[in-house]
């Protein structure tokens, strides 16, 4: 009998990698485990040095170059997905931005270009994504997006981010019933807070790993292994059934006031 979650033969795109530490890094070792073909982007030439050795290490079998704010570059990834697959059964998005000085401040004081650019990368890039899978998903395929439960409730310092993060939950959940006919699902997967380098720009994000630790009914921080581990599953023919869920990988932090 084959493993419960065999991803073998599976082709999957993923978005995010900044480095070893990274969730999207976490959930493409987990997808490579499991049997998955995988390519993966990086940001820019910079951050192309931080993620090579990462893909090279999961057996990535292409990169490219990936700036949602460039005009073009996102078409030029999907078709380069089209070229060297011919289609697409999963992808990942674990992407998002903020201008640091929107981020650190109030919501009320969030400039409108701050937060229409935070809105853009964080949340419409993924709607984007899901328009250019479509039609390379013909036999299906699953799309994921990473949340936070300061979508939900107000955590301090999350700032700005609650409102976007809010956001692309909505989307999953339009997306999901809109490509459902084709056999497209969505999820939003909602880690606790994990010690990433995208994390770093949250003010004092010390604090907010120390209160997780401290109010978690597990009593303990989940990590990128975690994280991968559920996304590998929703991508599976073993959730074939599920869609359009929110779904917390947090030592059930959202369960407490």
């Amino acid at each position: 009998m084959k493993p419960l979650v065999d991803l073998s033969g599976k082709r999957g795109l993923v978005v995010g990698i900044a480095n070893e530490s990274s969730i999207a890094a976490g959930c493409a070792e987990a997808f490579s485990r499991c049997g998955a073909r995988l390519a993966a982007t990086y940001l820019n030439e910079k951050s192309r040095t931080y993620v090579e050795p990462v893909a090279s290490a999961l057996g990535v079998e292409w990169l490219a170059p990936c700036d949602v704010r460039q005009p073009g570059e996102l078409e030029a990834l999907f078709e380069r997905v089209k070229q060297e697959w011919g289609g697409l059964d999963f992808l990942l998005h674990s992407i998002a931005f903020a201008p640091r000085e929107d981020l650190h401040g109030r919501v009320v004081d969030s400039s409108a270009e701050g937060f229409a650019l935070a809105m853009d990368v964080s949340c419409h890039s993924f709607l984007r994504m899901a328009k250019l899978a479509e039609p390379l998903m013909v036999d299906g395929g699953c799309l994921l997006c990473v949340t936070f439960y300061g979508s939900e409730r107000v955590v301090e310092n999350y700032n700005l981010m609650g409102p976007v993060k809010a956001a692309l939950e909505s989307a999953t959940r339009y997306v999901a019933a809109e490509l459902g006919s084709k056999g497209i699902r969505a999820h939003a997967i909602s880690p606790g807070p994990i010690a990433t380098r995208a994390a770093s720009g949250i003010d004092r994000f010390d604090e907010l790993l120390e209160r997780a630790a401290a109010t978690a009914p597990a009593g303990q921080l989940v990590d990128i292994e975690d994280v991968g581990a559920l996304a590998a599953f929703l991508v599976s023919d073993a959730a074939r059934r599920i869609t359009g869920t929110i779904i917390p990988v947090d030592s059930g932090q959202h369960l407490m006031a």
